[in-house]
C-alpha cells in the first residue's frame, strides 16, 4: 500500500498543540480540572470538520468526537477508535511552551537554549542515537512539551488528512476521541463510550517506535491524614502532638531500597509518596500505589496501614486516617478476552515496515479504565521520550511511523 504523510503539516500541529497550555490540575473538582483544556479541544473540533469530518464536536467537558466515515463495502464495518488527550502533567512547567525544531540531528547534544544547564545527548538519552539525520522537536529547557499527548494528538490528525487524500485507501468508520484530564486520573470520567460507538479503541499515548502495550499497572491512591493537637509553641509541652512530625514519622517508614518508583522497574510495583502538605494540626500525605497483580495493591495499602497504626500509637491525642481511592485496574484483564484487538496493532506495525514489541505500562491511561467500561482500548506508540520532563522530545521521522501504523491498522480492520 503506497501513500503519503505530509510531516511538515503534522510537524506545524504539533508545535502549535504544544504552545497551548493545558495542563490538568488535580485540586480542582470540576471536569475539565482547568478551562484552559477547551481552548485545544475547541481547535481540535474546528480542525477537524475543516478537514471534513462534519460531526466533529466539542462537548460540555471539553472531550472531542469526531467520525471518519467508511468507505464502499467497508462503510458498514464495526468502527474503531483512535484517543488521545489534550491535556499535560502538572508535575512540571506547561506554561509559554516554546518547542523547538532541530531539523537534520547530528547524532551530538542538544543544549535547550532557554536553560543551557538543560541538555540532551545519546550517552543519557539512548534513543537519540538512533535518530541521526531525523528532525527533533525539543523544549526550550523551560518547561515540558506537551508530547505526552500532542504528539498523538497530530499523529491523529495526520492520519485522518492522510485517509482523505488517499481514497483508494479502503477502510471502515473510524471514531476519534480527545479526552481531558488523562494525567490526573480522570480522563475516562465523562467520556461517553455508547456515543462514541466504536467496537474497541486504541490510545496513541506511548513512547519508543513500535512497542504496543497491552498492560498496565493497577492504581490506587492512598490518602493520609495526620491529626495533632496545636498548642502555642511557647507552651506546648506535653500538650502538643505535632502532625507534621507523624507524617515524617510514617513516611521514614518506606522502605528505601525497594517499593518505589526510582528502585523498580518491569513488572515491579510500587509505594510512591508525591505531596505533603500541613502544619502542627493536620497533615495530608498523597500516595501513589501502583502493582500489575490487584491483589498486591491491598498487600501494600494494608502494609501502609500498620506504619500508620505504629506511629499513631507512639502520638499521644494524634490520629492518623487513612483513605484508599481506586484509580484504574490493569487493562489486561480485559484485553487478554479480545486478542484480535492488539494482534491487528502488530499487524499494523508489521505493514509499516516496524518490528512490533509487546510492553507494559508504567504508568496510567485511558485505556485502563476505558477497557473496563466495555471499550477494549490498548496503547500504540507515539515516538516520544522522557515525558512530564523539561528534557521530553520526539522524532518527527518517528511520528511518521506512527501514522503509517495507523493508516495500516484502518485498512486491517476494513479487511478482516
Amino acid at each position: 500500500m503506497q501513500f503519503t504523510v505530509d510531516r511538515e503539516a503534522m510537524l506545524r500541529r504539533l508545535v502549535a498543540y504544544c504552545e497551548i497550555d493545558t495542563q490538568a490540575d488535580e485540586n480542582s473538582t470540576t471536569c475539565p480540572s482547568t478551562e484552559k483544556q477547551k481552548t485545544l479541544s475547541a481547535r481540535l473540533a474546528d480542525e477537524l470538520r475543516a478537514l471534513g469530518l462534519d460531526d466533529a464536536e466539542m462537548d460540555e467537558f471539553g472531550y472531542v468526537y469526531a467520525t471518519l466515515p467508511g468507505r464502499g463495502a467497508a462503510a458498514e464495518k464495526p468502527a474503531f477508535g483512535l484517543i488521545a488527550h489534550v491535556d499535560t502533567s502538572p508535575a512540571v512547567n506547561g506554561s509559554d511552551v516554546k518547542p523547538v525544531v532541530h531539523r537534520d540531528y547530528d547524532g551530538g547534544e542538544l543544549v535547550l537554549p532557554g536553560d543551557p544547564s538543560v541538555r540532551l545527548h545519546p550517552d543519557r538519552d539512548a534513543p537519540l542515537g538512533e535518530c541521526v539525520g531525523h528532525t527533533i522537536v525539543t523544549t526550550d529547557g523551560t518547561s515540558l512539551l506537551g508530547a505526552d499527548n500532542k504528539a498523538g494528538i497530530a499523529e491523529i490528525v495526520t492520519t485522518v488528512d492522510t485517509l482523505l487524500r488517499h481514497p483508494d485507501i479502503v477502510h471502515g468508520p473510524i471514531r476519534i476521541g480527545f479526552t481531558v484530564d488523562e494525567e490526573i486520573g480522570r480522563g475516562a470520567d465523562k467520556f461517553d463510550v455508547e456515543r462514541f460507538g466504536a467496537t474497541a479503541a486504541y490510545t496513541i499515548d506511548g513512547g519508543p517506535v513500535g512497542l504496543i502495550e497491552d498492560e498496565t499497572f493497577s492504581a490506587d491512591s492512598v490518602v493520609l491524614t495526620c491529626h495533632g493537637v496545636n498548642v502555642h509553641p511557647g507552651y506546648a509541652k506535653g500538650k502538643m502532638t505535632n502532625s507534621v512530625k507523624m507524617a515524617t514519622d510514617v513516611l521514614a517508614r518506606f522502605p528505601h531500597d525497594r517499593l518505589s518508583p526510582e528502585t523498580t522497574a518491569g513488572r515491579e510495583g510500587y509505594i510512591h509518596p508525591y505531596s505533603i502538605q500541613g502544619d502542627e494540626e493536620k497533615t495530608v500525605v498523597k500516595i501513589l500505589i501502583r502493582d500489575f497483580d490487584t491483589a498486591g495493591l491491598a498487600t501494600k495499602e494494608n502494609e501502609i496501614r500498620t506504619w500508620a497504626e505504629a506511629v499513631a500509637a507512639r502520638y499521644p491525642g494524634g490520629r492518623i486516617d487513612v483513605e484508599v481511592i481506586e484509580s484504574y485496574r490493569n487493562m489486561r484483564e480485559i484485553l487478554e478476552q479480545h486478542p484480535d484487538v492488539v494482534a491487528r496493532a502488530d499487524r499494523a506495525a508489521r505493514a509499516a515496515g516496524i518490528e512490533a514489541k509487546r510492553g507494559v505500562i508504567r504508568g496510567g491511561t485511558d485505556g485502563s479504565r476505558l477497557s473496563f467500561m466495555g471499550l477494549p482500548t490498548p496503547n500504540i506508540f507515539t515516538g516520544a521520550h522522557n515525558f512530564h520532563s523539561r528534557r521530553e522530545w520526539v522524532s518527527v521521522d518517528d511520528m511518521e511511523k506512527t501514522v503509517r501504523t495507523l493508516v495500516h491498522l484502518a485498512a486491517i480492520w476494513a479487511a478482516d
